[in-house]
C-alpha cells in the first residue's frame, strides 16, 4: 500500500527537478562574472604602466566598485523579490561584459572609473544577490550544498581565467584580453540568465524537488520555508548586527589582498606569468574552501576559516619565494572559500526567507563597504610605504575580529523582534 508520502516521493522522481539547473544556471553566471573579476589584479599592472598611474589611483575604481556595489545590493535584492531573476540577471548582468568592451578601448582615468566602477559594478551587482536569493528559494534541506556548488564557479572561473587574461595580455595586450573576456561574459550571462526562474512554486513543484499536488505530512518544514523575519524585524536582533560585521570582516580580509596579489607576486621579482599561475592556485583553492568545513557547524566553521584567514596573512609578512606564495594562496583560499558559502547560508537559516534578497542586500552593503576600504587602503600602504607589509598587518587583527563575532552567533528567536513565536536557526 502506498502512503502519502511515499507517492510525493515518485512524484519527484517523474519530472527532473528544476532547481538543479538553476543551480548549474547560477554556476555558469559566477564562473562568467566573478572569475572574470578575479582577473583585475592580473590586468592592474599592465594598465597602470601604460598610463602612468599610481597603485592607490589605478586600484581606486575596484574600491568603487565596492561602493556601487554596496548601493545597488539592496535595490538588486528588492528587484528580485518582485521582478523575479531571470529580467534582473539577463539586464543588469549584462552590463559586466559591455564594461568589458568599454575598458578596451579607454584613453584615461575617469573612463576607466566609469567603466569598471559603476557600469561593471552594476553587472556584478546584477549577479549576486538575485542568484544567492533564487538557489535559496528553491533549496531548504541542502541549501549550504546548493549555495557551495554555485560559488564553486568563482573558483573554477578564476583558476580559467586567471591564467588564459596572463597569456593573452602577454601574447595581444590588455585590451584584447578584455575584449576576449567581453564575449564570454556576455555570451554565459545572457544564456544562463534565461534559465532562471524565481521560485519552484512556478513551474508546479517545492524546494528539494517535492510534489505540489500531494505534500507528505512529515514534509512541511521541506514543503515551504518562507517563514521568517522582514527587515524591520531582523533590525531589532541583536544577531542582525553580528552578521553585519561578520560580512564587514569578510569583505576586508578579502578584498584587501584579492586585488594587490599579482601585483605582490611581481614586486618580489617575478613575472606577470608567475602572478597568474599564483592567482589560479588561489582562486582553486577556494574551490576546496566552499566544502572543506562542511562537516562543522556554522559558528564553529566561521571561525576556523577566519583562523586559516589570519594564518595566511601571518605567512604573507615573511615569505619571499614562490613555494611560500604557493602555501599563501592556498591558505588564502580556504579561509575565503569557507568564509564566502558560510556567510549566505547563515543569513538564509537564521532569518529565514522572507525577506532574503532584501537581507542580503543589506549585509552585501557591509561587505562592499569593507571591500572598497581595504581595496583602496593597501594600495595607498603600498605608494606611501613601497609594500604590502603593512596591509598584512592590518589584516590580521581584522580576521581575529571575525573569529569574535563568530562566536556570539547563537539561535534566533522570532521573540526578539517581538513579533512572532517560533525558532530560526540553522540545522547542519
Amino acid at each position: 500500500m502506498t502512503t502519502e508520502g511515499s507517492v510525493v516521493a515518485s512524484h519527484a522522481k517523474d519530472r527532473l527537478f528544476y532547481g538543479y539547473i538553476i543551480v548549474a544556471a547560477g554556476f555558469c553566471i559566477w564562473m562568467a562574472s566573478w572569475g572574470a573579476d578575479q582577473c583585475f589584479g592580473i590586468f592592474y599592472k599592465s594598465i597602470m604602466l601604460e598610463f602612468g598611474w599610481t597603485r592607490a589611483e589605478t586600484v581606486l575604481a575596484f574600491s568603487l566598485s565596492f561602493i556601487v556595489q554596496a548601493v545597488l545590493a539592496i535595490y538588486m535584492g528588492w528587484l528580485t523579490d518582485r521582478l523575479g531573476p531571470r529580467i534582473v540577471v539577463t539586464v543588469f548582468g549584462s552590463c559586466l561584459g559591455i564594461s568589458y568592451l568599454l575598458l578596451s578601448r579607454m584613453t584615461s582615468l575617469w573612463q576607466f572609473n566609469i567603466y569598471y566602477s559603476i557600469l561593471g559594478a552594476i553587472g556584478l551587482g546584477g549577479t549576486i544577490v538575485p542568484v544567492m536569493a533564487t538557489v535559496a528559494r528553491w533549496f531548504d534541506r541542502r541549501r549550504g550544498l546548493m549555495v557551495a556548488i554555485v560559488q564553486t564557479g568563482v573558483g573554477i572561473g578564476g583558476s580559467i581565467f586567471a591564467p588564459l587574461s596572463g597569456w593573452l595580455i602577454v601574447k595581444y595586450g590588455w585590451r584584447s584580453a578584455y575584449d576576449a573576456l567581453a564575449v564570454i561574459v556576455l555570451t554565459v550571462i545572457i544564456v544562463s540568465g534565461l534559465l532562471l526562474k524565481r521560485d519552484p512554486q512556478s513551474v508546479g513543484q517545492l524546494p528539494d524537488g517535492f510534489s505540489l499536488v500531494m505534500p507528505a505530512p512529515n514534509e512541511t518544514k521541506a514543503i515551504v520555508n518562507s517563514a521568517g523575519l522582514s527587515l524591520r524585524q531582523a533590525l531589532r536582533t541583536h544577531q542582525f548586527w553580528i552578521v553585519v560585521g561578520i560580512f564587514f570582516c569578510f569583505g576586508y580580509s578579502r578584498s584587501a589582498f584579492l586585488p594587490h596579489i599579482a601585483n605582490h607576486v611581481q614586486d618580489l621579482g617575478f613575472t606577470i606569468t608567475d602572478g597568474a599561475h599564483v592567482m589560479a592556485v588561489l582562486t582553486a583553492s577556494s574551490i576546496a574552501g566552499r566544502f572543506w568545513l562542511g562537516w562543522v557547524d556554522n559558528k564553529h566553521a566561521f571561525m576556523i576559516s577566519f583562523a586559516v584567514t589570519a594564518a595566511s596573512l601571518v605567512w604573507a609578512l615573511i615569505t619571499r619565494d614562490m613555494r611560500g606564495l604557493y602555501l599563501f594562496v592556498v591558505l588564502f583560499g580556504l579561509g575565503w572559500g569557507a568564509q564566502a558559502v558560510l556567510r549566505l547560508t547563515v543569513a538564509s537559516e537564521i532569518f529565514g526567507l522572507l525577506s532574503i534578497g532584501l537581507l542580503l542586500g543589506v549585509f552585501g552593503f557591509s561587505e562592499a563597504i569593507a571591500s572598497a576600504l581595504g581595496a583602496c587602503l593597501s594600495g595607498l600602504i603600498f605608494d606611501l610605504t613601497g609594500s604590502y607589509q603593512l596591509a598584512f598587518l592590518i589584516g590580521i587583527p581584522v580576521s581575529v575580529a571575525g573569529i569574535l563575532l563568530s562566536f556570539a552567533l547563537k539561535p534566533v528567536s522570532l521573540e526578539d523582534s517581538k513579533h512572532a513565536t517560533k525558532r530560526i536557526w540553522i540545522s547542519n
